[in-house]
């Protein structure tokens, strides 16, 4: 076991299971938003939580401006906790682009994952028409990169609202606001700016490893034309539609996200046990 990976990405490992769950977080946000998710499933799986580099409580010191330019740094960080702890077909489950980080990883690296869970992922923000619909202009995004730059707490109080798109728990939106004032600006600028201009959509096809995709009701970041995008476009991928509303059900509605996530775990048990025995799936 390479401690120092550990400490680098702030890994905590619970739960009683013999199947190993990796909980990636989405832009700005350290492990600690998956606190109500992680403890339901805990007494059925091996639960592992991390930070990325740059935020929560990760080794600030590891922080190279060239290796997390592009996503495929942040991939390189879950392949190497995953080498860390000797993980052999985990599920991984990501949010937002988390799910295109944990998708970059297994392009690699296959047999770390058994199935890959993406709540609200998007493979690519920007419109680029005729043939797809991302949500988002070029000038929108570069107007947001420019307002963390002139008003960082204001930028972060916003875009916390835009994230839960009214939600009716007021103490979530602080929650993550304060998350984004306690990454670094110049990290947190440089992970927006290769998060929202980052264009995946040529990986899809590439991906082995059974998906699930989470689409939120009323998701301002990755709209319902997207998740739809990514069935079309993810080998052996599940769509499912979910009640809660926003882009982050993973703390608006836990309880709903719990669900679908066992639901699906189960299901793909069963018909990798019905395989196994030769029946028909």
């Amino acid at each position: 076991m390479n401690q120092k990976i550990l400490s680098r990405n702030n890994v905590k490992v619970i739960g009683n299971g013999t199947q190993s769950i990796i909980f990636a977080p989405g832009f700005g946000c350290d492990q600690s938003v998956w606190t109500s998710v992680a403890t339901a499933l805990s007494d059925e799986y091996q639960i592992i939580l991390f930070d990325y580099v740059g935020s929560g409580n990760s080794d600030l010191r590891a922080y190279d401006m060239n290796r997390y330019s592009t996503l495929d740094g942040y991939a390189q960080d879950v392949l190497d906790v995953c080498r860390a702890l000797d993980l052999k077909e985990a599920v991984f489950v990501g949010h937002s682009v988390g799910s295109m980080i944990g998708m970059l990883a297994s392009l690699s690296h296959p047999h770390y994952f058994s199935h890959l869970i993406m709540l609200g992922p998007s493979p690519c923000y920007l419109n680029d028409p005729p043939d797809y619909y991302g949500g988002f202009e070029k000038e929108q995004l570069l107007g947001l990169i420019e307002m963390m730059e002139k008003n960082y707490i204001g930028w972060a109080t916003v875009f916390a609202a835009t994230l839960l798109n009214n939600t009716n728990r007021p103490e979530i939106k602080s929650e993550l606001a304060e998350r984004f004032c306690s990454t670094d600006p110049i990290i947190a600028r440089q992970f927006a700016e290769v998060t929202f201009f980052a264009d995946n959509r040529k990986d899809l096809a590439k991906v082995t490893v059974p998906s699930l995709i989470l689409q939120c009701s009323d998701d301002i970041i990755a709209p319902s034309v997207v998740g739809q995008y990514l069935y079309q476009h993810l080998p052996d991928s599940t769509l499912v539609k979910m009640v809660a509303t926003g882009h982050c059900p993973h703390m608006s509605h836990p309880e709903e996200t719990v669900q679908v996530i066992r639901h699906f775990l189960k299901e793909a048990t069963f018909n990798g046990r019905q395989a196994d025995r030769g029946e028909p799936v």
